[in-house]
């Protein structure tokens, strides 16, 4: 079967842009705002942490003059969405306004839960988690819930500027604003909320499951692929390379395994050539066959 033909099989099941698939898209962007809106409420607006963002400055403004941050978020999040569908196109307005108009709401929705703590390193540590895990949902289903990141992507394409640069940026201004207004310590507290976020939305676009790379260096690469091929039953992918020092043609083998399969790799490269050179990294995510399956 060719991998046009498995391609087309696969998205009749597994549609990439079909009812099916956008309606799981906007589960996630709900359920991912609910969420972040609830570790907001819960952790950061108790203990006036603005780690970032469109809710850290509504954490500020509350804080100075008692306006709602819900109140603050759509004022804010409503401009931007119109610039970010001017400058960014339609396809970016279409993702990023469902979140846009369900977060604030959930905000105000869940204003007065009760909440659970009140020590700042307990409520940046669990609203940066909460918020890291909501926001990485929302992105899981190909969403957004504009705010600051929008404005980043605007300069980003008007400057050319790496688009991280612009969201440290915008969440270092925040931050900094929250060290004048609220007190240093609560804007150290929120670096540690922020940090913690980045990490969240990582391990949840990316998966939490690390699978390894090998690439092996040795003299019996025809041995070794073999005994991968039987023994592990995975497959591998033959490189060709040349030496540094020597300047010699070389083949590197590049073995993609779980976790599970590591401590056997290793004995079984071993065991056939002891003095093979063997490199062992992490792989977030592996689609294809054995692993995940291809969406599209």
């Amino acid at each position: 079967m060719s991998s046009t033909t498995r391609k087309r099989r696969l998205n009749e099941y597994f549609p990439v842009d079909g009812p099916i698939r956008h309606t799981v898209d906007t589960v996630m962007i709900i359920v991912g705002s609910f969420i972040t809106a609830l570790a907001f409420n819960l952790f950061l607006l108790p203990s006036n942490i603005a780690s970032g963002g469109v809710s850290g400055i509504s954490v500020i403004i509350q804080s100075v003059f008692g306006i709602e941050p819900a109140y603050t978020q759509w004022a804010l999040n409503i401009p931007l969405f119109i610039a970010g569908y001017l400058v960014l196109g339609r396809n970016y307005a279409i993702r990023s306004l469902l979140g846009t108009i369900v977060l604030p709401l959930f905000v105000f929705m869940t204003k007065d839960w009760s909440v659970p703590t009140t020590d700042l390193l307990l409520a940046s540590l669990y609203g940066g988690i909460g918020v890291g895990v909501g926001l990485g949902i929302v992105f899981r289903g190909r969403g957004s819930t504009g705010g600051l990141s929008t404005l980043a992507q605007i300069i980003q394409k008007l400057t050319r500027l790496n688009l991280s640069v612009c969201v440290v940026m915008m969440d270092g201004m925040v931050i900094l604003l929250a060290m004048f207004v609220l007190s240093p310590e609560k804007a150290l507290y929120a670096l540690i909320g922020l940090y913690i976020t980045g990490k969240i939305i990582d391990m949840i676009e990316l998966g939490f499951n690390y699978t390894k790379v090998a690439y092996i260096i040795a003299d019996k690469t025809d041995e070794i692929s073999e005994a991968v091929l039987k023994h592990l039953d995975r497959g591998l992918t033959k490189l060709d390379a040349r030496g540094g020092y020597t300047g010699e043609e070389r083949t590197v083998l590049m073995v993609v395994v779980g976790q599970s399969e590591v401590t056997s790799l290793k004995t079984l490269v071993q065991s056939l050539d002891p003095s093979a050179f063997v490199i062992i990294t992490n792989a977030h995510e592996v689609l294809g066959e054995g692993f995940k399956r291809v969406e599209g």
